[in-house]
């Protein structure tokens, strides 16, 4: 299976290659290394890797631990490729193509970039400022989403990270209109813990909501509102 697993480690050298070790001699065959951050001696590093099916994870942590200075953030199941260049690029560009199918584009495209577990576009009341806040109901749904989605509280709206009290992390990025919010979630099971969202992995998901709202435009104000009767129809 393809995992990720999220380190903080102290920023000097020899410390990236002691945690790459101890990942090969627990059996996992590193395919990618993404650094999210640098700052104040420490750095915080994604790896992703190939675990075998029989592989005990609890050697892995156990490994990992023992490296001074190095902190396990999360271990979770990822779908999807490894994150590659040019990957929001060419989801905007299939948004454009197809506007008519964009948001379905998006919603189920965003899990795999994001290293998540299902997504959903969720719509806010529009009296939700009045209101004091209000239930996000479920626009539209990628594939991976279980039957009624828990979903975090996501007004105020704006782009943030959440944790579920059930161990899961969401990673929420208003569209800016018709009360629509993107939610991605990453699940905690008794087999993975995952990591919460960094802040880059919420700026990323950010920029990608805002311009495909640029072009979907007018089509979101769709999503979710009341079906228009048809002409001597049932009411």
């Amino acid at each position: 299976m393809l995992l990720r697993v999220r380190v903080t480690l102290p920023d000097r050298p020899g410390t990236l290659g002691q945690v790459a070790r101890t990942l090969g001699v627990s059996g996992a065959d590193i395919v990618q290394v993404v650094v999210l951050e640098r700052l104040g001696g420490r750095a915080v590093d994604d790896f992703t890797v190939v675990w075998p099916g029989a592989g005990r994870l609890e050697r892995l942590m156990a490994g990992l631990a023992a490296i001074p200075g190095v902190q396990v953030d999360g271990v979770w199941r990822a779908i999807g490729a490894p994150t590659a260049t040019g990957q929001d690029a060419e989801l905007l560009t299939q948004v454009a193509a197809n506007p008519a199918d964009g948001l379905a584009t998006l919603v189920d495209a965003v899990p795999g970039l994001l290293a998540a577990d299902w997504a959903v576009a969720a719509v806010v009341p529009v009296d939700w400022a009045s209101s004091g806040g209000g239930t996000a109901t479920v626009g539209y749904a990628s594939w991976r989403t279980p039957t009624g989605p828990a979903l975090p509280e996501v007004t105020p709206l704006r782009s943030r990270a959440l944790t579920a009290p059930d161990g899961g992390h969401h990673a929420v990025a208003p569209f800016g209109r018709a009360g629509l919010v993107l939610v991605v979630t990453r699940g905690a099971t008794e087999m993975f813990s995952p990591a919460a969202f960094h802040r880059t992995e919420v700026d990323r998901l950010a920029q990608l909501v805002r311009a495909s709202a640029v072009i979907l435009g007018d089509r979101l104000d769709l999503v979710g509102a009341p079906a228009t009767p048809t002409p001597g129809g049932r009411p």
